[in-house]
């Protein structure tokens, strides 16, 4: 029989998992476990005997390298103990930020965090704004942080010199589109790298919207409460601020945002602003960090053509992200 040792990536079953969580953490026997979503990482929900609820991370083997597991576990205790609504992670049995896994693609790492109430923010509007206020009490909480340093940091040359590299690797470009992207992202570098004294702030990373869920206060003021720091570091705020921008825009040329999608990033920035101001030169420079943001995720594609596969992110589809992506050049950050 022939033995088959190069694996991209597995995915666990909820009983080895379990067992896992079992061994790893002293929090008694797992009752239930569940996979919930299978995407950049495992995700998984447990319950446990007693009846507690936590939220296991299976982490992939991300592009970038290792996980930021000290840093991510440091940081969201520091916020926590600040007063901001996020989702902890759980010590180890022995202390420490997770535990691991030995799979047949060789050892991942596993991370526990604290289970959150609540539902998703949708489009209402008063969930919207508590998203983009939230965001800004984490970031005021986050101030003095004195914590383990991140591996990674949300800046330029990160997001997008490493992404561009990354990206022309994937096998389903050719010449020109490898010209075409080098060309757009050596603009926005340069178009970037000219602003003057961007803020920074230790960045969630992924605050789009799906990654936080909404619950009432005792005086009925909505409360976003905040999970998934897996792409936590130091970095830009404006680029912090063009995640939820990007996920709103239209993937179509010249398709501006609609008037419902308008109002939305308004009362997202009016929530922001309600704790921390946000400088001229940052909110400028939100719309040229969209371009920035889209690149990441091409380059995050690429990176998991051995998982995915290559129908992921075909020719005829990277031809329309040049052209997309080309339109971003004279983007305005919406008032």
């Amino acid at each position: 029989m022939t033995s088959f040792t190069d694996i991209a990536q597995t995915t666990p079953t909820s009983n080895a998992i379990a067992a896992a969580v079992s061994q790893g953490y002293a929090l008694g026997e797992v009752l239930e476990c569940e996979l919930l979503r299978r995407g950049f990482n495992h995700v998984y929900g447990i319950r446990f005997v007693d009846g507690r609820r936590a939220v296991a991370r299976l982490c992939a083997n991300r592009p970038r390298g290792a996980p930021n597991t000290d840093y991510e576990a440091a940081l969201l205790a520091h916020l926590k103990a600040a007063g901001a609504a996020v989702a902890a992670s759980l010590p180890t049995r022995c202390g420490a930020a997770a535990t691991s896994m030995a799979l047949p693609e060789g050892t991942r790492t596993l991370m526990l965090f604290e289970h959150l109430e609540g539902d998703p923010p949708g489009d209402a509007l008063p969930d919207i704004e508590a998203t983009g206020r939230g965001l800004a009490l984490l970031h005021q909480a986050g101030r003095n942080y004195d914590g383990p340093t991140s591996r990674y940091a949300l800046e330029l040359p990160q997001l997008l010199g490493a992404s561009i590299r990354r990206l022309c690797t994937a096998p389903t470009m050719d010449e020109g589109l490898r010209a075409d992207f080098s060309a757009i992202a050596q603009r926005l570098d340069e178009r970037i790298a000219a602003m003057p004294g961007l803020t920074r702030v230790n960045c969630h990373g992924d605050c789009h919207g799906s990654n936080n869920f909404m619950t009432d206060s005792p005086e009925g003021v909505r409360i976003a409460s905040f999970f998934d720091f897996d792409d936590a570091g130091p970095g830009l705020l404006a680029y912090e601020l063009a995640v939820y921008l990007w996920a709103m825009l239209p993937r179509k040329v010249d398709a501006d945002l609609d008037a419902p999608a308008l109002e939305q990033w308004r009362h997202y920035i009016a929530g922001y602003r309600s704790v921390r101001a946000i400088e001229v030169t940052d909110f400028a420079a939100i719309a040229s960090f969209v371009a920035v943001r889209h690149f990441w995720l091409l380059a995050e594609y690429a990176g998991r053509i051995d998982v995915w596969g290559t129908q992921t992110m075909p020719t005829t589809w990277l031809r329309k992200q040049v052209q997309l992506l080309t339109a971003w050049e004279s983007l305005q950050t919406p008032q």
